[in-house]
């Protein structure tokens, strides 16, 4: 698991990097303010969930693996693809149906968040 969390956070940290550049360079002539404004919010939670994913990684690593890590883990993951990947979609133009999945995937990284929080009382 803690193998998975770290490659996932690696291929994702370069993504976040390409992305932000690609957004910041490409597309600031192409989008409406609004939609630059979404794609960094995109940016910005996609990069911060990242690094605390890296963090949760090292973290089980060094402690041990416990399933409230393991659902911190995923749920970062899965909050990364939903909230950062409709965000990013959305301000491409996707269709407006996305828009109910970006709560879904904040929401994740609620969950994300409070695991973390069992697993470092349990291990800390």
């Amino acid at each position: 698991m803690v193998k998975l969390f770290l490659l996932f956070a690696a291929i994702n940290g370069a993504l976040a990097v390409t992305l932000g550049a690609f957004g910041a360079h490409a597309l600031k002539q192409s989008l409406s303010a609004t939609a630059l404004q979404i794609w960094h919010t995109a940016v910005q939670y996609h990069f911060v969930h990242v690094l605390a994913l890296l963090a949760l990684a090292i973290l089980l690593k060094g402690m041990g693996v416990n399933t409230a890590g393991k659902v911190a883990g995923v749920a970062f993951m899965v909050g990364i693809v939903l909230f950062s990947g409709s965000l990013y979609w959305l301000a491409l133009g996707g269709p407006r149906w996305l828009g109910p999945i970006t709560p879904l995937g904040g929401l994740a990284f609620i969950a994300g968040w409070l695991a973390l929080a069992v697993c470092i009382w349990r291990t800390a």
